[in-house]
This record gives C-alpha cells, sequence and structure tokens, in this order.
C-alpha cells in the first residue's frame, strides 16, 4: 500500500491536498479552499474524487467542499466537534480513530489550539502527516480559539512520528516564518541553512512544503519549545512581530 500526494495552491497561499491510493486508485483532497483549482487537477487526472477530508471550520479550508461534493459524488469527514460550524459530514471522526483512503489507513489525530476542534491526519505509507494551520514550516498556527497549553500538546502529539514524515501543512508561509524564527534562534546553524534553502525555493517559484518532521524539529522555534510558557511567549511575540 502507497499514498501519493499532491500540492494544489488555491486562493491566495493555501494548499489542498490531493491524495491518491496506488493500489485503489481512490482519491481524496484535504482542506478544499475554493473549488475551481482542484477540479480542474481532478479532471486531468481521471475525474474521481471519493473522500474529502477537511481539519477545521475555517472558510479558506472548506470553502470547496460542497462544489466538489455535488460533482463527484464525494464523502465529506471531517472534526465532529466542529460539525455544526462546516459543511455537512458524512463521516464525523474523534481523536485515533482511523480513516481509510482505498486500502491506505490515516489516523486521526486532534491537535486543538488554532480551533477548539482541529484535527491532523497521518498516513504511515510513506509517512505523511496533513495538519492543516496546527504545524506549519517555521511556524504554527494563531490561537484563535485554544490556548498556548493546548497547542503544546497537540504539537507533543506528533512526537511518535518518524522524522521523515512529510509535513503537509495548510499555507505557504514558510519564506514569511524565517525572520522570526531566527529571532528566535539566531545561532541555530540548521535554522540558517533551511532559511537559505527556503530563499533558493521562492526564487525559483518553487513551494516550500512539504517540509519534514526532522526538519522542523531541528528548525521550527515552536516546535522545539521545551514547555508551555516558552510557547506562549513564542506565539505572542511573533503575533505582534
Amino acid at each position: 500500500m502507497s499514498l501519493q500526494t499532491r500540492a494544489i495552491p488555491v486562493l491566495s497561499d493555501n494548499y489542498s491536498w490531493l491524495l491518491r491510493d496506488t493500489e485503489t486508485g481512490c482519491t481524496a483532497i484535504v482542506d478544499p479552499g475554493e473549488a475551481a483549482p482542484i477540479q480542474a487537477v481532478l479532471d486531468e487526472t481521471g475525474g474521481r474524487l471519493d473522500l474529502i477530508l477537511l481539519t477545521h471550520h475555517h472558510a479558506d479550508h472548506v470553502g470547496g467542499t460542497d462544489a466538489l461534493r455535488t460533482r463527484y459524488n464525494a464523502r465529506v469527514a471531517g472534526p465532529a466537534s466542529e460539525a455544526a460550524r462546516m459543511p455537512a459530514l458524512d463521516i464525523a471522526l474523534h481523536d485515533n480513530e482511523t480513516i481509510a483512503v482505498g486500502q491506505s489507513q490515516g489516523r486521526v489525530i486532534a491537535v486543538p489550539g488554532h480551533t477548539r476542534g482541529h484535527i491532523s491526519y497521518y498516513f504511515a505509507e510513506p509517512p505523511t502527516l496533513f495538519c492543516g494551520d496546527t504545524l506549519f514550516s517555521l511556524g504554527c498556527g494563531r490561537l484563535f480559539e485554544g490556548t498556548a497549553e493546548q497547542l503544546f500538546e497537540s504539537l507533543k502529539r506528533f512526537a511518535d512520528l518518524p522524522d521523515e514524515t512529510l509535513v503537509c501543512c495548510g499555507h505557504e508561509y514558510t519564506e514569511g516564518n524565517t525572520a522570526f524564527a531566527l529571532h528566535a534562534e539566531p545561532d541555530n546553524a540548521a535554522l540558517k541553512a533551511r532559511v537559505a534553502e527556503v530563499k533558493r525555493l521562492r526564487t525559483e517559484g518553487r513551494a516550500t512544503v512539504p517540509s519534514t518532521l526532522g526538519e522542523e524539529r531541528a528548525t521550527n522555534p515552536f516546535l522545539r519549545a521545551p514547555d508551555v510558557p516558552t510557547l506562549a511567549r513564542l506565539r505572542r511575540e511573533k503575533d505582534t512581530f
């Protein structure tokens, strides 16, 4: 079993993620912020969409859901605790449940903080994490509804995942995150190398994601925060940086 993953740019700086199970052809999309770009890719690659996976209720992550559901007769899965604030769910998911894309099994990980009911999806073959707006490359999501304590515990939920895990986040924020990351850890050699790589990728017009969890563990000041007070301070500073 293996899952193929492709980023689809939507809106101004969002990514939706196309998943295809290589054994069955079953196809899913994570966080369809708008329908048209996703529909274009789907129609170029077979015109099949079986499942829509939502991480949280924000409009830039769910805006294309109903149009895609109608066009492809896809089922919609998302966090049960946010069901009242998002498109109708066919599958309401809870922490540690599994969701299948063909023969590929994804684990639901509850990660409150950015929103109260935010979830991530982890697939093991190959190791891939769809984390919405909880974790970004060199950053993390704002605390719109949750607390620093919740976010700290949410980021710890990724601790058992392997370093090679692909971090498929919801936005192209990496270049914008570099200045604060360097401010937070000015002597981090791995971070300096990552910043140079990010600048090269963006100069070439290329995406900076997915990164890997190993890269984030070495360079992301929020993921590296040793305790809640440090994470809370970093998040407050970043909000006004």
